[in-house]
């Protein structure tokens, strides 16, 4: 697995449309499947750094829901009435747990995005994480005020969404 970069520089260059989304320039625009596979690969890596903070976060989240699900009387009714196991789990304790941890687990940007910019600092990406390491090396505060307002605005437009994904998944919430 490449450890740097986006691509592959001494193979490719990416003079294309300048999206920076390279896996769209590079299948869609270039229609260059090697180019493509290049990019995925550079990517698996810097994916996974990404991936395995919240995935755990949200594993530890979901386990505590099920557990709590778990002692709910609807279950052990469901269980009494003779449903199967599979049948009970998937349409009693994981849908109820997958409310209870979605609303709780979207809600935390604590460590996210300082992996983020960590990561794009160890596998040399560019992005927001990078502009904004920069500003703060460079004392630039108004790129830094900048760049919190982006990521505060799109924290809230996140947690509005799921506010109403919310109420429209579990039918027992309804805001007025």
């Amino acid at each position: 697995m490449p450890t740097a970069g986006r691509y592959d520089l001494g193979t490719y260059s990416y003079d294309g449309a300048g999206t920076n989304f390279l896996l769209w320039e590079s299948l869609v625009i270039d229609h260059d499947l090697a180019k493509f596979a290049d990019v995925v690969r550079h990517l698996i890596l810097p994916a996974l750094a990404l991936g395995t903070i919240p995935l755990a976060v949200v594993a530890r989240i979901t386990r505590s829901a099920v557990i709590e699900v778990l002692s709910e009387d609807y279950v052990r009714t469901a269980r009494a009435k003779g449903l199967t196991s599979r049948r009970v789990d998937s349409r009693h304790v994981l849908r109820n747990a997958m409310l209870r941890s979605s609303r709780s687990s979207v809600s935390r940007p604590d460590c996210c995005s300082a992996v983020a910019v960590l990561t794009e600092q160890i596998f040399s990406w560019g992005g927001v994480g990078n502009w904004l390491f920069q500003a703060a090396v460079d004392k630039d505060f108004v790129v830094i005020q900048s760049g919190a307002l982006i990521l505060a605005t799109i924290f809230v437009v996140v947690n509005l969404l799921v506010d109403i994904s919310y109420a429209y998944l579990n039918p027992r919430i309804r805001y007025s």
